[in-house]
């Protein structure tokens, strides 16, 4: 048994995120045989992902405020506290907090078996795009 050490909260790239994000990990692989990681995200009113998927999916479990989650196909669902959000392996998707509160939420995933092909990043998502809902 290990108690894990604290690792500092980090901003998340403008390549990856439109407005401030900030992720706390709190659960990585420690070794080849282990896929699980995850972490607490907080968004900032407005902000969002950019266009992603994961090879394996992933699990968001909502702890304050209201999140959204928009695919590809216009959908935008609105997630809050105690709900979930599941993404299937390769749907390319986005979420974030709405425009007047904060958001966080818990994201799990399974790593792929190439680490680097865990998540794919894609294009921004456009103002229209995050505001259809």
């Amino acid at each position: 048994m290990n108690i894990e050490t604290r690792i500092p909260t980090v901003k998340n790239p403008p390549e990856q995120f439109i407005g401030d994000v900030w992720f706390d990990p709190i659960i990585a692989p420690h070794d080849a045989d282990q896929r699980m990681s995850g972490g607490l995200v907080r968004f900032a009113p407005g902000a969002r992902t950019a266009w992603h998927s994961h090879a394996r999916g992933q699990y968001l479990r909502v702890t304050e405020g209201v999140a959204l989650c928009g695919t590809r196909d216009g959908t935008v669902v609105q997630a809050t506290p105690g709900q979930t959000i599941y993404t299937p392996p390769g749907e390319e998707h986005w979420h974030g907090a709405t425009g007047d509160c904060f958001m966080q939420h818990l994201a799990l995933l399974e790593g792929a078996d190439d680490p680097a092909e865990t998540t794919t990043w894609l294009e921004h998502v456009t103002d229209e795009e995050y505001r259809r809902r």
